[in-house]
Protein backbone atom coordinates (compact mmCIF):
# COMPACT_ATOMS: atom_id res chain seq x y z
CA UNK A 1 0.00 0.00 0.00
CA UNK A 2 2.88 2.30 0.58
CA UNK A 3 4.33 1.73 -2.81
CA UNK A 4 1.57 2.63 -4.60
CA UNK A 5 1.18 5.60 -2.91
CA UNK A 6 4.79 6.72 -3.29
CA UNK A 7 4.04 5.79 -7.09
CA UNK A 8 0.92 8.22 -7.97
CA UNK A 9 2.31 10.81 -6.28
CA UNK A 10 4.97 12.35 -8.98
CA UNK A 11 1.92 11.88 -11.50
CA UNK A 12 -0.15 14.34 -9.24
CA UNK A 13 1.31 17.80 -10.69
CA UNK A 14 1.85 17.16 -14.11
CA UNK A 15 -1.55 16.01 -14.64
CA UNK A 16 -3.31 18.46 -12.98
CA UNK A 17 -1.03 20.91 -14.49
CA UNK A 18 -2.03 19.93 -18.04
CA UNK A 19 -5.32 20.06 -17.32
CA UNK A 20 -4.83 23.39 -16.13
CA UNK A 21 -3.25 24.86 -19.37
CA UNK A 22 -5.27 22.82 -21.75
CA UNK A 23 -8.73 24.71 -19.78
CA UNK A 24 -6.89 28.01 -20.44
CA UNK A 25 -6.49 27.86 -23.52
CA UNK A 26 -9.90 26.56 -24.59
CA UNK A 27 -10.97 29.57 -22.42
CA UNK A 28 -8.78 31.89 -24.58
CA UNK A 29 -10.32 30.72 -27.65
CA UNK A 30 -13.71 31.00 -26.42
CA UNK A 31 -13.52 34.62 -25.39
CA UNK A 32 -13.96 36.00 -28.74
CA UNK A 33 -16.91 38.75 -28.74
CA UNK A 34 -16.03 38.83 -32.93
CA UNK A 35 -18.34 36.04 -33.48
CA UNK A 36 -20.83 37.37 -30.85
CA UNK A 37 -21.19 40.49 -32.37
CA UNK A 38 -21.51 38.85 -36.42
CA UNK A 39 -24.48 37.10 -34.68
CA UNK A 40 -26.28 40.31 -33.20
CA UNK A 41 -25.67 42.42 -35.88
CA UNK A 42 -27.12 40.19 -38.50
CA UNK A 43 -30.22 39.50 -36.72
CA UNK A 44 -30.42 43.18 -36.21
CA UNK A 45 -30.11 43.87 -40.03
CA UNK A 46 -32.93 41.37 -40.38
CA UNK A 47 -35.27 43.15 -37.83
CA UNK A 48 -34.63 46.39 -39.25
CA UNK A 49 -35.88 49.12 -37.20
CA UNK A 50 -39.02 47.37 -36.00
CA UNK A 51 -37.72 47.99 -32.07
CA UNK A 52 -40.61 45.37 -31.38
CA UNK A 53 -38.96 42.86 -33.38
CA UNK A 54 -35.79 43.63 -32.23
CA UNK A 55 -36.72 43.15 -28.56
CA UNK A 56 -38.32 39.42 -29.60
CA UNK A 57 -34.86 38.45 -31.38
CA UNK A 58 -33.20 39.73 -28.02
CA UNK A 59 -35.44 38.07 -26.09
CA UNK A 60 -34.67 34.29 -28.49
CA UNK A 61 -30.91 34.91 -29.09
CA UNK A 62 -30.75 34.72 -25.39
CA UNK A 63 -31.03 31.41 -24.98
CA UNK A 64 -28.40 30.30 -27.79
CA UNK A 65 -25.85 33.47 -27.23
CA UNK A 66 -23.83 33.95 -24.01
CA UNK A 67 -25.32 37.21 -23.30
CA UNK A 68 -23.35 36.56 -19.40
CA UNK A 69 -19.92 36.72 -20.95
CA UNK A 70 -20.31 39.03 -24.01
CA UNK A 71 -22.96 42.02 -21.92
CA UNK A 72 -20.61 44.48 -22.97
CA UNK A 73 -20.42 43.85 -26.61
CA UNK A 74 -24.28 43.36 -26.66
CA UNK A 75 -24.65 47.15 -25.17
CA UNK A 76 -21.95 48.80 -27.23
CA UNK A 77 -23.52 47.33 -29.99
CA UNK A 78 -27.43 48.42 -28.85
CA UNK A 79 -26.10 51.92 -27.98
CA UNK A 80 -23.64 52.72 -30.43
CA UNK A 81 -23.72 49.95 -32.99
CA UNK A 82 -20.65 48.04 -32.90
CA UNK A 83 -18.01 47.77 -29.96
CA UNK A 84 -16.49 50.63 -28.89
CA UNK A 85 -12.74 51.38 -28.80
CA UNK A 86 -11.47 52.92 -25.19
CA UNK A 87 -12.67 56.80 -25.32
CA UNK A 88 -15.31 55.86 -27.15
CA UNK A 89 -14.84 55.44 -31.15
CA UNK A 90 -16.13 52.92 -33.22
CA UNK A 91 -13.46 50.10 -34.21
CA UNK A 92 -12.81 50.90 -37.96
CA UNK A 93 -12.65 47.04 -38.94
CA UNK A 94 -16.11 45.85 -37.43
CA UNK A 95 -19.24 45.78 -38.85
CA UNK A 96 -21.87 47.97 -37.40
CA UNK A 97 -25.37 48.27 -37.35
CA UNK A 98 -27.62 51.41 -37.75
CA UNK A 99 -30.34 49.40 -35.62
CA UNK A 100 -29.19 51.55 -32.56
CA UNK A 101 -29.62 54.37 -30.17
CA UNK A 102 -26.98 56.41 -31.91
CA UNK A 103 -28.05 55.78 -35.21
CA UNK A 104 -32.28 56.60 -34.38
CA UNK A 105 -33.99 59.69 -34.43
CA UNK A 106 -33.32 62.59 -31.54
CA UNK A 107 -37.09 62.50 -29.67
CA UNK A 108 -37.87 61.40 -26.72
CA UNK A 109 -41.05 58.96 -28.36
CA UNK A 110 -37.98 57.19 -29.94
CA UNK A 111 -35.78 57.25 -26.75
CA UNK A 112 -38.43 55.87 -24.70
CA UNK A 113 -38.91 52.92 -27.45
CA UNK A 114 -35.21 52.35 -27.25
CA UNK A 115 -35.81 52.35 -23.15
CA UNK A 116 -38.43 49.67 -23.43
CA UNK A 117 -36.18 46.99 -25.81
CA UNK A 118 -33.54 47.85 -22.57
CA UNK A 119 -36.15 46.54 -20.10
CA UNK A 120 -37.24 43.57 -21.88
CA UNK A 121 -34.00 42.26 -22.18
CA UNK A 122 -32.69 43.14 -18.40
CA UNK A 123 -36.27 42.06 -17.02
CA UNK A 124 -35.98 38.40 -19.01
CA UNK A 125 -32.23 38.54 -18.38
CA UNK A 126 -31.88 39.36 -14.63
CA UNK A 127 -27.91 38.86 -14.49
CA UNK A 128 -27.80 41.53 -17.19
CA UNK A 129 -28.49 44.24 -14.45
CA UNK A 130 -25.13 44.52 -13.65
CA UNK A 131 -23.43 44.70 -16.86
CA UNK A 132 -25.87 47.47 -18.02
CA UNK A 133 -25.05 49.98 -15.34
CA UNK A 134 -21.33 49.19 -15.60
CA UNK A 135 -22.13 49.91 -19.54
CA UNK A 136 -23.81 53.07 -18.81
CA UNK A 137 -20.93 54.47 -16.32
CA UNK A 138 -18.56 53.84 -19.07
CA UNK A 139 -20.28 55.15 -21.31
CA UNK A 140 -20.70 58.50 -19.48
CA UNK A 141 -16.71 58.49 -19.22
CA UNK A 142 -16.71 58.25 -22.45
CA UNK A 143 -18.95 61.48 -23.64
CA UNK A 144 -15.91 63.38 -25.38
CA UNK A 145 -15.90 60.55 -27.57
CA UNK A 146 -19.44 60.74 -29.01
CA UNK A 147 -20.99 63.75 -31.28
CA UNK A 148 -23.35 66.40 -29.77
CA UNK A 149 -26.36 64.36 -30.84
CA UNK A 150 -25.24 60.99 -29.47
CA UNK A 151 -24.66 62.43 -26.44
CA UNK A 152 -28.34 63.61 -26.24
CA UNK A 153 -30.25 60.41 -27.70
CA UNK A 154 -28.10 58.98 -24.38
CA UNK A 155 -28.94 61.59 -22.10
CA UNK A 156 -33.07 61.35 -22.72
CA UNK A 157 -32.29 57.43 -22.77
CA UNK A 158 -30.32 57.48 -19.40
CA UNK A 159 -33.21 60.08 -17.94
CA UNK A 160 -36.00 57.56 -19.11
CA UNK A 161 -34.09 54.61 -17.72
CA UNK A 162 -33.69 55.93 -14.27
CA UNK A 163 -37.49 57.09 -14.31
CA UNK A 164 -38.37 53.65 -14.13
CA UNK A 165 -35.92 51.90 -11.96
CA UNK A 166 -33.60 49.98 -14.80
CA UNK A 167 -30.89 52.27 -13.28
CA UNK A 168 -29.86 53.47 -10.42
CA UNK A 169 -28.85 57.25 -9.67
CA UNK A 170 -25.34 56.14 -8.45
CA UNK A 171 -24.60 55.66 -12.18
CA UNK A 172 -24.16 59.89 -12.43
CA UNK A 173 -20.98 59.21 -10.59
CA UNK A 174 -19.23 59.20 -13.48
CA UNK A 175 -20.50 62.89 -14.68
CA UNK A 176 -18.27 64.27 -12.04
CA UNK A 177 -15.21 63.66 -13.91
CA UNK A 178 -12.78 66.17 -14.35
CA UNK A 179 -12.44 66.98 -17.78
CA UNK A 180 -15.99 66.08 -18.38
CA UNK A 181 -16.59 68.69 -15.73
CA UNK A 182 -13.90 71.40 -17.02
CA UNK A 183 -15.14 71.50 -20.81
CA UNK A 184 -19.44 71.89 -20.05
CA UNK A 185 -19.67 68.49 -21.29
CA UNK A 186 -21.41 67.05 -18.11
CA UNK A 187 -23.71 70.16 -17.12
CA UNK A 188 -25.05 69.88 -20.63
CA UNK A 189 -25.48 66.32 -20.68
CA UNK A 190 -27.20 67.31 -17.12
CA UNK A 191 -29.74 69.11 -18.93
CA UNK A 192 -30.87 66.61 -21.45
CA UNK A 193 -30.78 64.15 -18.90
CA UNK A 194 -32.89 65.54 -16.32
CA UNK A 195 -35.35 66.86 -18.34
CA UNK A 196 -36.53 63.50 -19.64
CA UNK A 197 -36.22 62.36 -16.62
CA UNK A 198 -38.41 64.75 -14.74
CA UNK A 199 -40.73 64.21 -18.02
CA UNK A 200 -41.18 60.60 -17.21
CA UNK A 201 -41.69 61.29 -13.28
CA UNK A 202 -41.71 64.69 -11.60
CA UNK A 203 -38.82 66.38 -9.30
CA UNK A 204 -40.31 64.66 -6.30
CA UNK A 205 -39.38 61.16 -7.45
CA UNK A 206 -35.95 62.82 -8.95
CA UNK A 207 -34.91 63.72 -5.27
CA UNK A 208 -35.91 60.50 -3.51
CA UNK A 209 -33.53 58.60 -5.69
CA UNK A 210 -31.02 60.93 -5.38
CA UNK A 211 -31.46 61.04 -1.82
CA UNK A 212 -31.02 57.17 -1.71
CA UNK A 213 -27.38 57.42 -3.30
CA UNK A 214 -26.57 60.77 -1.25
CA UNK A 215 -26.46 62.68 -4.60
CA UNK A 216 -29.22 65.18 -3.73
CA UNK A 217 -26.41 67.77 -2.36
CA UNK A 218 -23.59 66.91 -5.32
CA UNK A 219 -25.56 68.36 -8.08
CA UNK A 220 -23.41 71.40 -7.90
CA UNK A 221 -20.58 69.57 -8.61
CA UNK A 222 -21.10 69.37 -12.19
CA UNK A 223 -19.58 72.74 -12.19
CA UNK A 224 -15.59 73.23 -11.89
CA UNK A 225 -14.94 74.57 -8.79
CA UNK A 226 -15.13 78.56 -9.25
CA UNK A 227 -18.58 78.34 -10.74
CA UNK A 228 -20.19 75.80 -7.89
CA UNK A 229 -22.54 78.38 -6.51
CA UNK A 230 -26.28 78.33 -6.22
CA UNK A 231 -26.71 81.52 -8.37
CA UNK A 232 -24.78 79.95 -11.21
CA UNK A 233 -26.05 76.60 -11.20
CA UNK A 234 -29.98 78.08 -10.79
CA UNK A 235 -29.37 80.80 -13.88
CA UNK A 236 -27.47 77.81 -16.09
CA UNK A 237 -30.43 75.32 -15.44
CA UNK A 238 -33.52 77.78 -15.14
CA UNK A 239 -32.42 79.22 -18.85
CA UNK A 240 -32.18 75.45 -20.18
CA UNK A 241 -35.80 75.13 -19.00
CA UNK A 242 -35.16 73.44 -15.52
CA UNK A 243 -36.27 75.89 -13.29
CA UNK A 244 -38.40 72.51 -10.79
CA UNK A 245 -34.33 71.62 -10.44
CA UNK A 246 -33.13 74.95 -9.57
CA UNK A 247 -35.74 75.67 -7.06
CA UNK A 248 -34.85 72.03 -5.57
CA UNK A 249 -30.73 72.75 -5.31
CA UNK A 250 -31.40 75.97 -3.91
CA UNK A 251 -33.67 74.71 -1.23
CA UNK A 252 -31.26 71.83 -0.69
CA UNK A 253 -28.86 74.38 0.27
CA UNK A 254 -31.32 76.28 2.49
CA UNK A 255 -31.83 73.43 4.49
CA UNK A 256 -28.06 72.84 5.05
CA UNK A 257 -27.61 76.64 5.55
CA UNK A 258 -30.50 76.10 8.21
CA UNK A 259 -28.74 73.26 9.93
CA UNK A 260 -25.34 74.52 10.23
CA UNK A 261 -27.33 78.08 11.18
CA UNK A 262 -28.77 76.08 14.45
CA UNK A 263 -25.92 74.27 15.44
CA UNK A 264 -23.16 77.81 15.43
CA UNK A 265 -26.40 78.93 17.44
CA UNK A 266 -25.87 76.37 20.07
CA UNK A 267 -22.53 76.86 20.32
CA UNK A 268 -22.73 80.29 20.62
CA UNK A 269 -24.86 79.84 23.54
CA UNK A 270 -23.50 77.52 25.22
CA UNK A 271 -20.18 79.87 25.05
CA UNK A 272 -22.25 82.84 26.02
CA UNK A 273 -21.30 84.99 23.28
CA UNK A 274 -22.75 88.56 23.78
CA UNK A 275 -26.01 88.93 22.26
CA UNK A 276 -24.98 91.77 20.06
CA UNK A 277 -22.60 89.31 17.98
CA UNK A 278 -24.67 86.71 18.01
CA UNK A 279 -27.28 88.76 16.16
CA UNK A 280 -24.80 90.03 13.89
CA UNK A 281 -23.87 86.32 13.28
CA UNK A 282 -27.55 85.66 12.38
CA UNK A 283 -28.41 88.76 10.13
CA UNK A 284 -25.00 88.02 7.97
CA UNK A 285 -26.26 84.11 7.30
CA UNK A 286 -30.07 85.37 7.10
CA UNK A 287 -28.78 87.71 3.70
CA UNK A 288 -25.85 85.22 2.70
CA UNK A 289 -28.35 82.16 2.46
CA UNK A 290 -31.41 84.23 1.76
CA UNK A 291 -33.08 83.07 5.10
CA UNK A 292 -36.75 84.80 6.20
CA UNK A 293 -37.01 85.66 9.49
CA UNK A 294 -39.84 83.25 10.11
CA UNK A 295 -37.60 80.36 9.58
CA UNK A 296 -34.34 82.16 11.78
CA UNK A 297 -37.18 82.75 14.76
CA UNK A 298 -38.21 79.14 14.85
CA UNK A 299 -34.24 77.90 14.80
CA UNK A 300 -33.64 80.67 17.61
CA UNK A 301 -36.43 78.97 19.83
CA UNK A 302 -34.91 75.27 19.17
CA UNK A 303 -31.67 76.32 19.92
CA UNK A 304 -33.13 78.86 23.01
CA UNK A 305 -34.90 75.72 24.31
CA UNK A 306 -32.60 72.94 23.92
CA UNK A 307 -29.55 74.77 25.61
CA UNK A 308 -31.49 73.73 29.14
CA UNK A 309 -32.08 70.82 31.43
CA UNK A 310 -35.63 70.88 31.83
CA UNK A 311 -37.01 69.99 35.09
CA UNK A 312 -39.28 67.09 35.45
CA UNK A 313 -41.36 68.18 37.53
CA UNK A 314 -44.34 70.11 36.39
CA UNK A 315 -44.64 72.95 38.74
CA UNK A 316 -40.95 73.69 38.79
CA UNK A 317 -40.41 73.93 35.27
CA UNK A 318 -42.71 77.16 34.24
CA UNK A 319 -40.25 78.69 36.67
CA UNK A 320 -37.51 77.65 34.90
CA UNK A 321 -39.02 78.31 31.68
CA UNK A 322 -39.92 81.77 32.70
CA UNK A 323 -36.22 82.80 34.04
CA UNK A 324 -34.52 80.91 30.77
CA UNK A 325 -36.48 83.25 28.53
CA UNK A 326 -36.58 85.94 30.00
CA UNK A 327 -32.69 85.95 29.65
CA UNK A 328 -32.98 85.27 25.60
CA UNK A 329 -35.92 87.41 24.80
CA UNK A 330 -33.40 90.39 23.58
CA UNK A 331 -32.24 87.79 21.52
CA UNK A 332 -35.77 86.32 20.19
CA UNK A 333 -37.04 90.53 19.64
CA UNK A 334 -34.55 91.16 17.51
CA UNK A 335 -35.74 88.88 14.72
CA UNK A 336 -40.13 89.57 15.20
CA UNK A 337 -39.55 92.30 13.64
CA UNK A 338 -43.10 91.75 11.25
CA UNK A 339 -46.28 90.28 12.39
CA UNK A 340 -45.81 87.11 10.54
CA UNK A 341 -42.51 85.95 12.44
CA UNK A 342 -44.72 86.88 15.95
CA UNK A 343 -46.97 84.23 14.45
CA UNK A 344 -44.49 81.71 13.47
CA UNK A 345 -42.78 81.75 17.19
CA UNK A 346 -46.53 81.58 19.04
CA UNK A 347 -47.46 78.59 17.13
CA UNK A 348 -43.52 77.39 17.25
CA UNK A 349 -44.74 77.82 21.17
CA UNK A 350 -47.67 76.03 21.13
CA UNK A 351 -46.17 73.44 19.43
CA UNK A 352 -43.21 73.14 21.97
CA UNK A 353 -45.74 73.24 25.35
CA UNK A 354 -48.14 70.20 23.40
CA UNK A 355 -44.77 68.34 23.14
CA UNK A 356 -43.53 68.00 25.80
CA UNK A 357 -45.81 67.92 28.45
CA UNK A 358 -44.80 69.52 31.74
CA UNK A 359 -44.90 72.66 29.80
CA UNK A 360 -48.77 72.23 29.19
CA UNK A 361 -49.36 74.75 31.81
CA UNK A 362 -46.81 77.18 30.87
CA UNK A 363 -47.79 78.43 27.97
CA UNK A 364 -50.12 81.44 28.89
CA UNK A 365 -46.70 82.30 31.44
CA UNK A 366 -44.62 82.06 28.21
CA UNK A 367 -47.03 84.39 25.78
CA UNK A 368 -47.41 87.30 28.64
CA UNK A 369 -43.48 87.53 29.49
CA UNK A 370 -42.68 87.86 25.73
CA UNK A 371 -45.67 90.66 25.73
CA UNK A 372 -44.05 92.61 28.61
CA UNK A 373 -40.32 92.16 26.86
CA UNK A 374 -42.03 92.95 23.17
CA UNK A 375 -40.97 89.75 21.93
CA UNK A 376 -44.68 89.78 20.83
CA UNK A 377 -47.20 92.43 20.57
CA UNK A 378 -51.53 92.17 20.62
CA UNK A 379 -52.24 91.59 17.05
CA UNK A 380 -50.37 88.43 16.39
CA UNK A 381 -51.63 87.27 19.37
CA UNK A 382 -55.13 88.06 19.27
CA UNK A 383 -55.11 86.85 15.66
CA UNK A 384 -53.65 83.49 17.34
CA UNK A 385 -56.31 83.41 19.59
CA UNK A 386 -58.92 84.23 16.91
CA UNK A 387 -58.70 81.51 14.10
CA UNK A 388 -54.65 81.05 13.93
CA UNK A 389 -53.85 78.29 16.29
CA UNK A 390 -53.23 74.85 15.48
CA UNK A 391 -55.37 72.08 16.76
CA UNK A 392 -52.66 70.82 19.38
CA UNK A 393 -54.22 71.28 22.55
CA UNK A 394 -56.29 73.89 21.52
CA UNK A 395 -58.91 74.03 23.94
CA UNK A 396 -56.41 73.67 27.04
CA UNK A 397 -53.97 76.60 25.16
CA UNK A 398 -57.40 78.91 24.71
CA UNK A 399 -58.57 78.82 28.01
CA UNK A 400 -55.40 79.59 29.37
CA UNK A 401 -55.09 82.90 27.14
CA UNK A 402 -58.87 83.84 27.57
CA UNK A 403 -58.24 86.40 30.05
CA UNK A 404 -55.13 87.52 29.11
CA UNK A 405 -56.78 88.01 25.61
CA UNK A 406 -59.88 89.52 26.79
CA UNK A 407 -57.50 92.53 29.00
CA UNK A 408 -55.74 93.21 25.41
CA UNK A 409 -58.88 93.71 23.57
CA UNK A 410 -60.20 95.69 26.29
CA UNK A 411 -56.81 97.98 26.69
CA UNK A 412 -57.23 97.53 22.62
CA UNK A 413 -60.20 99.60 22.32
CA UNK A 414 -58.99 101.74 25.61
CA UNK A 415 -56.25 103.04 22.95
CA UNK A 416 -58.48 103.42 20.14
CA UNK A 417 -60.68 105.26 22.14
CA UNK A 418 -58.08 107.24 23.58
CA UNK A 419 -56.53 107.92 20.08
CA UNK A 420 -60.02 109.10 18.49
CA UNK A 421 -60.39 111.46 21.66
CA UNK A 422 -57.23 112.96 20.48
CA UNK A 423 -58.49 113.14 16.83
Amino acid sequence: RVSFMNNQKPQKPTLSGQRFKTRKRDEKERFDPTQFQDCIIQGLTETGTDLEAVAKFLDASGAKLDYRRYAETLFDILVAGGMLAPGGTLADDMTRTNVCVFAAQEDLETMQAFAQVFNKLIRRYKYLEKGFEDEVKKLLLFLKGFSESERNKLAMLTGILLANGTLNASILNSLYNENLVKEGVSAAFAVKLFKSWINEKDINAVAVSLRKVNMDNRLMELFPANKQSVEHFSKYFTEAGLKELSEYVRNQQSIGARKELQKELQEQMSRGDPFKDIILYVKEEMKKNNISEQTVVTIIWSSVMSTVEWNKKEELVAEQAIKHLKQYSPLLAAFTTQGQSELTLLLKIQEYCYDNIHFMKAFQKIVVLFYKAEVLSEEPILKWYKDAHLAKGKSVFLEQMKKFVEWLKNAEEGNQQHSSCVE
